[in-house]
């Protein structure tokens, strides 16, 4: 099983500088690719010519500057180009492939282990291809073989490295539980034995903060420009630009522990969860709902859950989006009318039953994904 282990990086002064050259040349090597991608199709539909898929070592007589970086890494841009073909092949909606900027908030590249070239010095430095051991805060220990690892720089000028390894990971012992959950906006979960998770609201709570760091940071940008400087050379918009990176930063970050916490502990105390199939994309298009939505992240959330429950022997049942979680009366199965998002409580006018609009949907959703495993509720 591959696992990957993140860890912070304290590259010097002149690591930094090869690191970002490596960020460069993967992004020139990626964009070249996709346009002879682009160019040879044209060609294909004019005259019938065979398509022809570039390789990395085709540009080097051209651009010498990328024999400078790890020969593989170039080669990774190759086949993250290619995964991008196939993703947008089996899934047309989430676009053709984009170009790589470098503009874009977080520089990544990828350097594979071919005979030790990546390992772990002493307990505190990182081995590299093409560059010498750099420090990393080592927190916990790798488990099994390294396999790649992927570098990255975030927008705060922060690196880290993700050391992808092969490892054995051992199933939890069983606890024979079974929990529906319904996720919402106002309670991030509900569960099917009456608990809820309230949402922490990470983006609501520093919404203010935020939104005053960027309309000075607009401020800024508008006075570098009266004044004719590129941004580049603002040395206040570059402050400001960091400032606000920062908050976003820490959000995430919020976020991603929030998420992690809790999926952790449904595996380790559930062996089956039933969860609703959601149309994030549609709810999305509602105005009024969309900032909410991006701030609970299900969709993050939900891929946290599934590859802990894999790793640990555990199952996640995805009910389907159209099931009426929502109008099934769960103690005696009858369907009420459909409800606006306002009504959080009602009662069932067959057996009198009041329920809790998300508790209740949370036990049908149980009852359904149970259905679906066994055929039987």
């Amino acid at each position: 099983m591959l696992k990957a282990f993140k860890f912070r990086l304290y590259p010097s002064a002149p690591q930094a500088d090869f690191l970002v050259r490596s960020f460069g040349c993967v992004r020139k090597v990626y964009n070249l690719m996709l346009n002879d991608r682009i160019e040879s199709y044209k060609k294909h539909r004019e005259t019938g010519d065979p398509i022809k898929l570039p390789t990395p070592a085709q540009y080097k007589k051209e651009y010498p500057f990328l024999k400078e970086v790890d020969s593989l890494a170039l080669c990774n841009a190759q086949l993250h180009l290619k995964a991008a073909y196939n993703h947008f092949f089996r899934h047309p909606s989430s676009g053709f492939p984009k170009w790589k900027s470098r503009k874009h908030p977080v520089q990544s590249y990828t350097a594979n282990n071919q005979n030790g070239t990546i390992a772990i010095v002493a307990g505190r430095y990182l081995k590299l291809p093409k560059m010498e051991p750099v420090r990393i805060k080592l927190h916990r220990q790798l488990q099994g073989q390294i396999k790649s690892a992927t570098i990255s720089c975030t927008a705060t000028g922060k690196y880290f490295v993700s050391i992808l390894c092969e490892t054995k990971v051992e199933a939890k012992t069983l606890t024979g539980s079974v929990i529906g959950m319904d996720l919402g906006v106002t309670s991030f979960a509900a569960f099917s034995d009456g608990t809820k998770v309230q949402n922490p609201k990470h983006l609501m709570k520093t919404s203010d903060r935020l939104s005053k760091a960027q309309r000075k940071l607009s401020r800024r940008a508008l006075q570098a420009q009266k004044e004719g400087r590129l941004l580049a050379g603002s040395r206040n918009y570059q402050k400001q630009r960091i400032l606000v990176a920062k908050l976003h930063e820490k959000i995430a970050n919020q976020r991603n522990d929030f998420q992690n916490k809790l999926s952790t502990e449904l595996v380790n105390n559930h062996d089956v969860i039933c969860v609703e199939t959601l149309n994030v994309t549609g709810l999305v298009q509602n105005h009024r709902l969309a900032r909410s939505l991006h701030d609970v992240s299900w969709s993050a959330f939900l891929s946290k859950l599934t590859y802990k429950a894999e790793w640990y022997g555990k199952q996640v049942i995805r009910v389907g989006r159209w099931f009426p979680s929502s109008q099934l009366c769960s103690a005696c199965g009858h369907r009420d009318e459909k409800k606006g998002l306002h009504i959080r409580e009602w009662s069932c006018p067959s057996c009198g039953t009041t329920h809790d609009r998300d508790v209740n949907a949370s036990r049908n959703i149980r009852a359904e994904g149970l259905r679906q495993l066994y055929g039987t509720a």
